[in-house]
């Protein structure tokens, strides 16, 4: 299973912020050239991330984004949550409730390995990736 671009992208954007964010607030700017991100994609995610409470922006000249909180209270699945995107392994060619729907034999497989991979993102913040590099590239891998 792989995550979207947009999830991984927002994971690797927010991680960036966090480990150059010693001097105050990152610019979008910096994250796009060191992480060679789009700048108007990272202004997308940022300002959904914003909405969700996860970042706070700050205007004027050595303005950027911060965490709105710590490090260690922002998880995986926060962040991957707050870009509009699920985390969900299916087989299904049919959506629940249309009238080509039959359940699938082993949609319950697909529906507790999504809920697995939910839980590990959970249990994953900002601050174990910094302290465990082999967490982050597990995560953004491209």
């Amino acid at each position: 299973m792989r995550l979207s671009t947009k999830s991984r992208y927002a994971v690797t954007s927010l991680l960036d912020m966090v480990m150059n964010s010693d001097k105050g607030p990152v610019s979008l700017a910096e994250i796009s050239k060191r992480q060679g991100i789009s700048l108007s994609y990272l202004e997308q995610l940022f300002a959904k991330m914003r909405r969700n409470n996860l970042v706070v922006s700050t205007r004027g000249p050595g303005g950027g984004y911060s965490l709105s909180t710590t490090p260690d209270e922002v998880s995986v699945s926060d962040i991957i949550f707050a870009v509009d995107e699920k985390v969900e392994v299916t087989n299904k060619d049919a959506l629940a409730g249309s009238a080509a729907y039959e359940p699938c034999l082993t949609e319950q497989l697909w529906e507790e390995l999504s809920e697995q991979i939910s839980n590990y993102l959970t249990n994953i913040s900002l601050a174990d990736m910094i302290k465990d590099p082999s967490e982050a590239s597990a995560v953004v891998k491209h």
